[in-house]
Order: C-alpha cells, then sequence, then structure tokens
C-alpha cells in the first residue's frame, strides 16, 4: 500500500471516529476510504431522517454533525428524507405499533426538517432524496422479492421485536417492512456508508445484508451515541422536555445550556460542537483541576452554540442578558408584551397560550413548584387579578409583560 495514501486514510479516520460509538466493520471503512483516495472518488454517505416530528433538536445533529465531517473532507452526502418509511414509522426502541402519519403530516414535517438540517449541512454539498420516489413505486412483485430477502427468525433477533412477541404484544406485519425499505434506499443509492444512532444498529445492518444480496459491496454503519437531554439521564426529546430545539431563540439557548449537568459539558462540546478535541481535552483537564469554573465552559459552550444556530452578535447579547437576570437578579427590558383586556386571567391557561408552558397542566404544575412569578415575587395563585406592566415570569428565562388594552 502507498504510505501517503495511508497516511491520508489515518488523517481522516481521525476525524471520522471523533464521537463515534461503533463503526462496523473499520477494516473495511479504511480499505474504502484508501480506494476513494486513489481513484479520486468520494465515497457515498448516506443519512436517512423520517420526518415524524415538525422540528428537530440539538440530539438529531449528533449525526448531522458527523454527515458535514464527511461532506468537509471531500465526501458525497445523500440525505434521504423518508416520507415513504415514515408513513410505517420506525419500530427502533418502541414497545407498541407506532401511530401511522398522513401524508400531509409527513409534507409539512418534512418542510420544516429541510430547513433546519441546513444550518448543519452545506446545502451545496448535499443530495436530498425523497424515498417515495422509489418506494411507492414497487409493485406487489418487487415488494415480495424484497421481503424475500430476509427472514423472519433474523427479525425477531431485533430486541424490541423479540420482547413484543414474548410479551404477546401485536406486531404489525408492516413493520417487518420498515428495516427493508430503509436497507432498500442504501441498495437504490448503492451507498457506502450508512450513518445512523445506536438505536439503529439492526437497521442499518439489514441495509449492509441487503446490498450483498443484490450484489453491490456492503456499506459500512456508523453509528453515533444518542445524547443525554438537560437532566443528564435520559434522552434528549421534546416529549421529555429535557432538549435544546434548533429553531430556540438564543436566550433560550443559552439558559438551556446553562442548565446541564457537569458532567455533559465535553460530551456536548464533542458531540455538537467543532471545537478542536485538544482544546475540549484541556479544557476538561482544568476543570478536573479546579482551575476552570464548569459555569464558564458552560459559557463557552453556550455561545458556540448559538454562533452555530444564530450569530456571533446573538450569542454576546445571550450571555449579557443572562448575567443581568442572574447575577443582578433584574427583569430585562427586551421582554415581549402581551395586550388583554380582562381585569382577571387564568394563569395556567394564560402561560400556555403565551408559550410559556406546553400545557394548562404544565402550567398548574409550575405555580405549584413556585417556578412562576409575578413582578419578581413567587406567585402560586391560579387567578391573577391584572395591573397595567405587570411582568410574569416562569423559571429563570421566561418572561412577559400584560398590558390591559
Amino acid at each position: 500500500m502507498d504510505n501517503t495514501i495511508m497516511q491520508q486514510v489515518d488523517e481522516q479516520l481521525a476525524i471520522i471516529r471523533r464521537g463515534v460509538a461503533e463503526i462496523v466493520p473499520e477494516e473495511e471503512l479504511k480499505q474504502k476510504l484508501y480506494r476513494s483516495i486513489k481513484e479520486k472518488k468520494p465515497l457515498r454517505a448516506k443519512l436517512g431522517l423520517d420526518p415524524t416530528a415538525p422540528d428537530i433538536h440539538l440530539g438529531h445533529t449528533v449525526v448531522l454533525n458527523k454527515l458535514r465531517q464527511f461532506q468537509d473532507l471531500g465526501h458525497e452526502v445523500h440525505l434521504i428524507i423518508g416520507d415513504a418509511t415514515g408513513r410505517i414509522g420506525d419500530p427502533s426502541g418502541k414497545s407498541e405499533t407506532r401511530k401511522q402519519l398522513s401524508e400531509e403530516e409527513i409534507k409539512l414535517n418534512a418542510a420544516t426538517y429541510q430547513e433546519q438540517i441546513f444550518k448543519v449541512l452545506d446545502p451545496q454539498k448535499t443530495i436530498v432524496h425523497f424515498n417515495s420516489k422509489w418506494l411507492m413505486d414497487m409493485n406487489l412483485e418487487a415488494v415480495l422479492r424484497l421481503a424475500g430477502k430476509y427472514t423472519v427468525a433474523r427479525m425477531l433477533e431485533r430486541d424490541d421485536f423479540d420482547n413484543r412477541y414474548k410479551e404477546g404484544l401485536p406486531i404489525g406485519v408492516h413493520e417487518f417492512l420498515y428495516p427493508l425499505m430503509q436497507g432498500y434506499d442504501s441498495v437504490v443509492l448503492e451507498a457506502d456508508i450508512e450513518l445512523g444512532g445506536t438505536d439503529q444498529k439492526f437497521n442499518l445492518l439489514v441495509g449492509r445484508h441487503l446490498l450483498r444480496e443484490y450484489g453491490y459491496e456492503p456499506q459500512i454503519a456508523l453509528m453515533m451515541p444518542i445524547l443525554e437531554g438537560l437532566d443528564g439521564v435520559q434522552k434528549m426529546s421534546k416529549s421529555l422536555g429535557n432538549y435544546i430545539g434548533v429553531n430556540d431563540d438564543a436566550y433560550e439557548m443559552f439558559g438551556k445550556t446553562m442548565s446541564i449537568s457537569d458532567k455533559l459539558i465535553s460530551r456536548y462540546f464533542e458531540l455538537l460542537t467543532r471545537i478542536p478535541m485538544n482544546q475540549i481535552e484541556a479544557t476538561q483537564a482544568k476543570m478536573d483541576q479546579g482551575a476552570i469554573n464548569p459555569r464558564d465552559a458552560k459559557i463557552s459552550l453556550a455561545k458556540e452554540l448559538i454562533t452555530m444556530y444564530h450569530d456571533a452578535e446573538a450569542a454576546e447579547k445571550a450571555e449579557a442578558r443572562f448575567k443581568l437576570v442572574y447575577s443582578q437578579g433584574d427583569i430585562p427590558q427586551d421582554i415581549p408584551e402581551v395586550q388583554i383586556p380582562a381585569q382577571e386571567v387564568w394563569l395556567p391557561k394564560f402561560l400556555q397560550e403565551n408559550n410559556m408552558v406546553s400545557s394548562s397542566s404544565d402550567g398548574r404544575r409550575m405555580l405549584q413548584q413556585g417556578a412562576v412569578r409575578v413582578d419578581g415575587e413567587k406567585f402560586e395563585e391560579e387567578n391573577l387579578q391584572i395591573k397595567d406592566g405587570i411582568v410574569v415570569q416562569v423559571g429563570k428565562r421566561k418572561f412577559i409583560r400584560i398590558r390591559i388594552s
């Protein structure tokens, strides 16, 4: 082997390995990289995303950041919008059959996905596909031929299917088709590498199997870890409320980042930013030695994230506002205002309508927990008598001023 090429392979591998949970098999990836460099032919890296929700959060960007690294290394990036697979819903990690989404829901979600995804990926270097283009054109004969490439016994090796089968819980036949459909995407694209989270291992390996079955070289399965949310325990999820949204405003993003556990600081830097690993390791060492306060490291992390998803000016303003509120206990001047005609409001509903809580029941819970303040004073009653100009606050980051119309 050419030593110069091997050096380039090692350099690319060092970048690709950053934050990765598993590469199956890494030796084959080395061979593909060697051939790619020697023949000056980029590898085809594939990521499939089902638009099953309207927004994405930073947990989703872990694999997107890895895909961006493949772009920066000069490889060909293919993004699959699963408008066909999304109609079934990925059964990975599910203890029951997913509710199937309508075509209209999928279209709406797909539109926002593309807008948010390109905050990470370079749109000029991203080839976008909708897998309905080939999956929805398959006739029954083609579907049966695809289904014949895999066995029920192999499907039941999958933990979530196996557990449901043993517990007597229903498994829809269409759910068996999901990993085959995802794998067929790889066949259509003749993918060299498919990326996904660790929960996608079964699906990625099905794609590897199908490529071989259709006479192609099998793809490499590259899996990224599942990011813990703000609680530091469960995976980042909108339903759990422990997420940082890609579309969160700069101040919200700053405040949420400051709330993460100290033990997650380096992990967030590694998986969510482009800060070099030697800098991240140096910062962690200084925190371990007590030379750096974790709070300062979180400020740097928050500013880095806001710069990525907004801009540097927004990051500076968010930091200044955060310090004003937290250090001095002041109410910011640039808070939103709402005009209402009523002299009294039912706070749980008012908080929900103004996007300060997710639901009226969440609003009641915030009141009971003492997380609501009116003009800086803790407020636990559900009914609020309105005075012009009063400020309602939820937690440490959400404010609204009420004006009587």
